[in-house]
């Protein structure tokens, strides 16, 4: 080979080696990262906006000027113009300039200002603010190991989540779920006994306590802080006389038999996934159904490449993993049960048979085992 030969040979390697910068790629993406950025802040303000009532009023009473609105809600103008002016900017609130009246479309209203409503954005804001709280001690655990335990989170994140999954509640479990499982709906028409694993604060047991009072309802939570708050909410809710709450890990057993067992949105966070699932079929009467909500995701990375699915790999570094790991768990993670993984968890726990219901949602998956 020749010199030329040899200089042309090293040449062409280098530029295999060395792709040109695209300026346009990093261009587009410094917009998306100004663009989350942006986000970003309007969920922190969004969320201050629903815990002041400011969604809400304008949704009840109208579009306001920045006076108007601090009048009727008790808030400074001035703060009441710049968070106006920061919700029209981000595209929560629409502006006139003529009248300088700000609007909450009514195409807006179900997202930002109609609590327990099946589109309700307001608790999902109030867990996201929470999470940075946990940041130092999850620089620690990505350093080394471990994880951050429930007991680290603030009290938004749980009145957050039980603000969003109230939604499912009131307007999935007796409209979708159940009429899509008519073995359980008899059951708990004629009579059931029924236990919900990691009940939080009891909102799932509550409504089925209303609709079927025919039935007898356990809820269970390793958490213990839940489960004071869960009695308080059936006994405002009228139906502390069906339903009893204990503080239990079910991957240890449960004390008794059932003819329903549910996990609403627990299994993928638990330390002992598998254990519980083997709890729940040993705990099954034989013609008992167990009901599982779990997360709407591929088991295949490259299909969640979407924006919901970005928010579910968020939650699970900030709460699901994490919280698995404090207890040195599995940690499947909020994508951790596909279909795929769901239904062969239940085969190896023992469960006859398996099915994911056949539900659209863009949140959950919905499954349905058989002892």
């Amino acid at each position: 080979m020749t010199e030329l030969d040899e200089q042309t040979v090293t040449s062409q390697t280098q530029e295999v080696a060395t792709p040109s910068f695209d300026e346009a790629k990093m261009g587009a993406f410094v917009g998306k990262a100004l663009g989350d950025a942006g986000g970003m802040t309007a969920v922190i303000l969004a969320s201050l906006g629903d815990r002041l009532g400011l969604f809400s009023d304008l949704a009840a009473h109208g579009s306001a000027t920045s006076t108007e609105l601090a009048a009727r809600t008790n808030i400074k103008e001035r703060y009441a113009r710049e968070w106006l002016a920061a919700m029209f900017t981000a595209g929560y609130l629409e502006y006139d300039p003529t009248s300088r009246r700000f609007t909450l479309p009514a195409e807006h209203q179900p997202v930002l200002a109609q609590e327990s409503g099946p589109y309700f954005f307001g608790g999902i804001f109030q867990m996201l603010i929470s999470w940075p709280g946990n940041l130092d001690q999850l620089v620690q655990a990505y350093r080394h190991g471990g994880g951050v335990p429930q007991s680290a989170y603030s009290d938004d994140m749980w009145d957050g989540f039980e603000r969003f999954s109230n939604g499912w509640f009131e307007n999935l479990l007796l409209q979708q779920w159940l009429p899509a499982m008519p073995d359980a709906l008899a059951a708990l028409q004629h009579g059931a006994d029924v236990a919900d694993i990691g009940c939080g604060r009891g909102r799932a047991l509550i409504k089925l306590a209303q609709a079927f009072p025919n039935s007898r309802f356990v809820g269970y939570d390793v958490f213990a802080p839940t489960i004071e708050r869960a009695s308080a909410n059936a006994e405002a809710a009228g139906v502390a006389d069906r339903i009893r709450f204990q503080t239990l890990d079910a991957s240890q057993g449960l004390p008794q038999q059932y003819d329903i067992i549910t996990t609403f949105d627990v299994i993928h966070d638990a330390v002992d996934p598998l254990g519980i699932l083997r709890t729940i079929r040993q705990a099954l009467l034989p013609s008992g159904t167990y009901i599982c909500l779990e997360i709407n995701v591929s088991d295949k990375l490259e299909v969640n490449a979407n924006p919901v699915a970005a928010f579910f790999y968020g939650a699970s570094n900030l709460y699901c993993m994490t919280t698995s790991l404090a207890g040195g768990g599995a940690a499947l993670g909020t994508a951790g049960m596909p279909e795929k993984t769901t239904l062969e968890l239940c085969k190896e726990a023992g469960f006859s048979r398996a099915r994911r219901v056949p539900l659209e949602n863009l949140f959950n998956n919905l499954f349905e085992a058989r002892a």
